[in-house]
């Protein structure tokens, strides 16, 4: 049996420790350690190859932030988190998924586990699987102590109940499952540092046919830090069942405030009375929201972690009314600056999605709703589905609505907006609701929320599909400009040095390449921006264009479609097709524009591959984006 011992968790190397050490600590951490990080995600998803690529892409990351993760006293609980994360979000696509290759005991198992609610689950294999006490378990799932003991009890007790054993044989029913995931193989040490060290770098270097390979060298692979994120047709699963009057209790310190009674949400009338939503909605979950998240997009489970109540509904159409589902999340706060924060921090689950292949199609202000609100429109690609979501405030109450529907077609703003509204409208008798909202209702389109760390940059939210491929797009990470790996070789456009005498600024940039997808390596998109002044930006932009027009004549093997040339005054967007012919047989077809607000300069670059490309219209929408995030350049 496994004993819990910290004796195998990494070493911190002391201040000067030689490269040759550090590699040798990281080499005994991921031998030590990456089992029981297989067996930990294979018992939280039950999908062996969802973990085994979890574990293996928490190892290079962790290689590529080794400087930091190696001097840690335990990288373990670093690297923990992150493999569950990834873990959840790549089983997200198929839940639950059965594993073939094991027997009934081990399918008992995981069954067992299945029926546990999220946080308990995490409490059991945390317990029992990884080396950690109860408070630094407590503090790694964001639960007091007191509420991860109760956990662990019921955990154990239910567990034992289904599998019919006692309680104390719970860890030894575990462990079992590490036969299942004995056949698993990893790539050597070698090979995990090596792709860790890839991801720190962008290649660069001069030229039609080496720009081609720096699109695709550029882009690092990029692990999901956030947590898990559920799918968009996850249910409202590990939470309790809503009672009349009961309370939750998201932890201590906070103002006692009454619970949200369940008469104030959404019903299943007042949804199909909305107009465009058709009829046969039914409530099929009214629940606490303390034990998991609910909504499409939301990273935690409270949007205020002080938070005095949560409740989570979800509602969905009868066969008249579509295949379409409808969630309303509800959220009281103890003051409105807290409040005011809740509603920052939940608008920002949906202006930077990260759930994969979902794309974020608009951003509105909706006015006449409450003390203030906003409605996103985004678009699932990977499964076909339109989201849309109303975020809004009134008093101390947080609430958000959530309509997904089956299609890829136009999103009418007007039954989201309505239902926001009616959502707002039912907690106006309520002691802590502020404004109703007064007035004609009405979305007003308005630039994205800033995203990340690098608001100015485009982010995978921003980016449509490529064509037939249907894998995630991953960025790399923003990094200051060398070569500007964005042109294309009719323009060459530099954002480093001057120009007409001012330098450049805060030149910095950012590839993305489909890295689960089976494509040439010069496939990429890459998008470098810079500050300098507006009569220098104006003057980069008109180089751009006379080089692109000029381009055909002076390289005969050019042929260059310009796809788009708008502004005048402060904003300027131009946008081209270019084909390159590299041999007889071979070209490289790219999409470029140059896009400037101000002083700030944006380049975007696309070489595209077979099957893998943007239509004219998509990529111009995303130069669009690019514009609209090229504002917050400068304002930090």
């Amino acid at each position: 049996m496994r004993e819990r011992t910290r004796s195998s968790r990494g070493r911190r190397p002391a201040p000067g420790t030689s490269r040759a050490d550090a590699t040798a600590v990281f080499d005994a951490f991921y031998r030590g350690a990456r089992d029981r990080l297989l067996l930990q995600t294979f018992a939280l998803t039950g999908d062996l190859p969802a973990a085994r690529r979890a574990v293996r892409d928490t190892f290079v990351a962790a290689w590529h932030h080794w400087d930091k993760v190696g001097r840690l006293d335990d990288p373990e609980s670093w690297a923990r988190p992150q493999a569950w994360a990834h873990a959840q979000r790549r089983h997200a696509a198929r839940p639950w998924h059965r594993e073939r290759q094991v027997d009934d005991d081990a399918r008992a198992t995981l069954d067992a586990l299945h029926e546990l609610p999220g946080e308990q689950r995490k409490v059991l294999l945390l317990n029992h699987l990884a080396p950690v006490d109860l408070p630094d378990l407590a503090r790694e799932i964001g639960i007091p102590q007191a509420q991860a003991e109760t956990d662990l009890q019921a955990a154990t007790a239910s567990f034992a109940l289904s599998r019919g054993v006692p309680s104390t044989d719970v860890r030894a029913h575990l462990e079992l499952l590490e036969q299942a995931a004995a056949p698993v193989r990893w790539p050597r040490h070698t090979i995990v540092r090596r792709a860790g060290t890839t991801r720190r770098r962008v290649h660069v270097a001069a030229g039609v046919g080496v720009t081609v390979l720096a699109l695709a060298a550029g882009g690092t692979l990029v692990a999901d830090t956030d947590g898990a994120q559920p799918g968009l047709d996850r249910a409202l699963t590990g939470v309790a069942e809503r009672g009349p009057g009961r309370p939750s209790s998201p932890g201590a310190g906070t103002t006692r405030v009454p619970p949200i009674p369940a008469s104030a949400l959404l019903t299943a009338g007042g949804v199909g009375r909305v107009s465009g939503l058709g009829s046969g909605w039914q409530v099929t979950a009214t629940r606490d929201g303390a034990g998991a998240t609910a909504l499409p997009c939301q990273r935690d489970r409270f949007a205020d972690p002080s938070g005095a109540d949560l409740v989570v509904r979800e509602l969905r159409a009868g066969s008249r009314g579509g295949a379409a589902r409808a969630y309303q999340l509800v959220e009281a706060s103890a003051s409105g600056t807290a409040l005011r924060s809740a509603y920052g921090v939940a608008s920002g689950w949906f202006a930077g999605c990260a759930e994969p292949r979902v794309q974020l199609l608009g951003t509105y202000d909706v006015s006449g709703v409450g003390d203030d609100a906003r409605l996103f429109v985004l678009r699932d690609w990977q499964r076909g589905r339109t989201l849309s979501v109303g975020v809004a405030r009134t008093g101390t109450l947080l609430t958000v609505t959530a309509l997904t529907r089956d299609g890829t077609g136009s999103a009418p703003l007007g039954p989201p907006t309505s239902l926001l509204r009616r959502a707002v409208g039912g907690l106006c008798d309520l002691p802590a609701a502020g404004a109703c909202g007064t007035g004609r209702v009405r979305p007003t389109a308005r630039a994205p929320l800033p995203v990340g760390d690098d608001p100015a940059l485009l982010t995978e939210v921003d980016l449509p599909p490529a064509g037939r491929v249907d894998e995630p797009w991953v960025g790399s990470e923003v990094t200051s400009v060398r070569q500007n790996t964005a042109a294309t070789r009719c323009d060459a456009t530099r954002f480093t040095g001057s120009v007409g005498g001012t330098r450049f600024r805060q030149a910095q940039t950012r590839t993305f390449l489909i890295p689960d997808a089976d494509l040439p390596p010069e496939f990429g998109l890459t998008e470098t921006v810079g500050l300098l002044s507006p009569g220098a930006a104006a003057t980069l932009v008109d180089g751009v264009r006379a080089r692109l027009a000029s381009c055909p004549d002076r390289d005969l093997g050019t042929e260059v479609t310009r796809l788009a040339s708008t502004g005048g005054g402060s904003t300027e967007l131009a946008a081209w097709r270019v084909t390159t012919q590299i041999s007889a047989s071979r070209s490289v077809r790219y999409a470029m524009a140059i896009i400037r607000s101000g002083p700030r300069v944006a380049q975007v670059g696309l070489v595209s591959a077979k099957d893998a490309d943007l239509t004219d219209a998509a990529f111009l929408a995303l130069a669009r984006r690019a514009q609209e995030r090229l504002a917050q350049l400068g304002s930090r």
